[in-house]
């Protein structure tokens, strides 16, 4: 070790969906950097429960909301981020970029932010090579089954029922949601650090505000830790997906402020678990179709019921929930089966017949996804669940009554198995992963549940 870091905490992000919160925290935590995720801004008696903090993140929906929303509630967000003195600011975003101009839009987020913390130029790093998602020259790529696909032509996000994402130039995708002028430090100019350096300070010569970071590797990943961590002063407040964390743990590695991270523990068999998906992807669709034929007992839920106010929809999944436990089958209830599936279409028509948004109609789905999570729980005593999905299931853990989660083991990048934090004692303690619902390998929901190295 060469130096060390400032005392107190280094990093206080927001994260614009409660999955990726999760895997923020993960980056920070697993390289040995205490870090808790708050499902709401914390009260100094929960803080004073997590000592010696060098992060701190906090999850939120706002990829799930729209810009009035953003208006009337990230003030105080920001400000009370900013009031913790950590010495980078995160607006976490999810690494294939998912936002509009009027729903989770990050440019909107940027104008909010700029507005209430002092920085001279807004760090935007999407990029995050451990979880193959990459930038180059501008452009955003994405891992999907079959290979890496540029954003537009990715077969999940470019069909995404929400946002779907027909750009794949990060700063043309940006400019529709701000008017911040927008750069770029390419591949090129990441070559080296005197040639990032330069080309930083040649945008901000030119008035950039927003300068959007490549990434393509490890030594991309440090050069950008170093731009954001050297202009801390100018630009407390960055923007971009967990990759902002690796790039960040990637520099002080090199300037021997960090040691290695430390053994990270394995994921012990569970037994029995209880899954919940508010995923639409194809890649939570394979999961539970292998999880489906490896003793999991699919629960298809019926979300148009739910979205037109139908209260059985909710007991009818936790009674075939528990059916399922009393047959020895772990229960996995599910909002849809892959992006074909019928239910997809038949809950947008209930949408639209009770004058929903389709914010509102995700909120309602994923509040029903954490009550019945914790009506499952609280009838069989289970101590592990998963919760798949980003814009519906942000809603759930909260659902549930949990304040905080830390970090307990890791599974693929970006889903870690983590510990519940609750008032209620049936959720205290519990053992609840939360993946994103592009994220995993198909055998994702086996894993958590019978255990294996990461």
């Amino acid at each position: 070790m060469t130096g060390a870091l400032p005392p107190g905490l280094l990093l206080a992000a927001y994260g614009d969906d409660f999955t990726g919160s999760a895997a923020t925290m993960e980056v920070m935590a697993f390289a040995g950097l205490p870090t808790t995720l708050f499902l709401d801004l914390p009260t100094p008696d929960r803080l004073a429960r997590f000592p010696d903090l060098r992060g701190i993140v906090l999850a939120g929906t706002a990829r799930a909301k729209g810009t009035d929303w953003m208006r009337a509630h990230l003030p105080r967000i920001f400000d009370r981020l900013a009031g913790l003195g950590a010495q980078v600011l995160h607006y976490k975003v999810c690494s294939t970029l998912d936002s509009a101009p009027d729903l989770g839009s990050i440019g909107r987020a940027i104008d909010i932010a700029l507005d209430r913390i002092p920085a001279s130029w807004v760090p935007v790093l999407v990029a995050a090579p451990p979880l193959r998602r990459y930038q180059c020259f501008g452009h955003l790529f994405a891992s999907a089954p079959g290979g890496v696909f540029r954003l537009d032509r990715h077969p999940v996000m470019a069909r995404h029922p929400v946002t779907p994402m027909d750009e794949s130039d990060v700063a043309l995708h940006l400019s529709r949601q701000t008017d911040l002028p927008i750069g770029l430090i390419d591949l090129e100019a990441l070559g080296s650090p005197g040639t990032a350096l330069a080309r930083l300070e040649a945008l901000r010569t030119e008035g950039r505000r927003i300068v959007a970071l490549d990434a393509l590797g490890a030594n991309d990943l440090a050069t950008c830790g170093a731009l954001i961590w050297g202009s801390r002063g100018a630009a407390s407040f960055c923007v971009g997906s967990q990759g902002v964390e690796y790039a960040l743990i990637a520099h002080w590695r090199a300037l021997g402020l960090l040691p290695p991270a430390p053994p990270v523990p394995e994921v012990i068999p569970a037994g029995r678990i209880v899954v919940v998906s508010g995923s639409v992807s194809p890649v939570t669709a394979a999961q539970i179709d292998h999880a489906s034929a490896r003793g999991f007992a699919g629960i298809a839920l019926d979300t148009a019921a739910l979205i037109a106010g139908i209260p059985d929809a909710e007991e009818a999944a936790v009674g075939a929930a528990l059916a399922a436990l009393s047959q020895g089958r772990d229960p996995l209830v599910y909002s849809a089966r892959g992006p074909d599936d019928p239910a997809i279409a038949a809950a947008r028509a209930a949408r639209d017949r009770a004058g929903l948004s389709a914010e509102e109609a995700n909120a309602r789905i994923g509040r029903s996804l954490g009550q019945i999570l914790g009506r499952i729980l609280s009838r069989t005593g289970l101590t592990r669940a998963v919760i798949s999905g980003g814009d519906p299931s942000g809603e759930a853990p909260a659902a549930l009554g949990v304040f905080a989660l830390s970090a307990l083991a890791p599974t693929i990048a970006g889903a870690p198995l983590l510990r519940a934090h609750a008032e209620a004692p049936r959720i205290d303690g519990l053992e609840l992963a939360l993946k994103g619902g592009q994220m995993g390998t198909e055998d994702y929901f086996t894993w958590l549940r019978d255990g294996r190295s990461p």
